[in-house]
């Protein structure tokens, strides 16, 4: 799922946090990361920022519980 212009880090990542299952972060490269992880959460914080920008424009995201892809999709709605 893309998710964009995400404009609340630190409640976005509390969501993640939130997930039961894995929450994969695919970068440009192909790789992914698992945002579970917070040193990969500071990782793509640090490559989504280099731009200077307090938004994120855009993510591409596996969550692989249905629940967390709701979780993540509310977070969307309500931000």
């Amino acid at each position: 799922m893309k998710i964009t212009n995400i404009k609340d880090t630190e409640a976005f990542f509390k969501v993640i946090d939130s997930c039961e299952g894995t929450v994969e972060l695919i970068t440009n490269e192909g790789d992914r990361l698992n945002l579970k992880s917070k040193l990969s959460q500071f990782v793509s914080l640090a490559s989504i920022f280099q731009a200077d920008s307090s938004i994120i424009p855009e993510l591409e995201l596996i969550a692989y519980e249905p629940e967390d892809s709701k979780k993540l999709l509310e977070f969307m709605i309500n931000q």
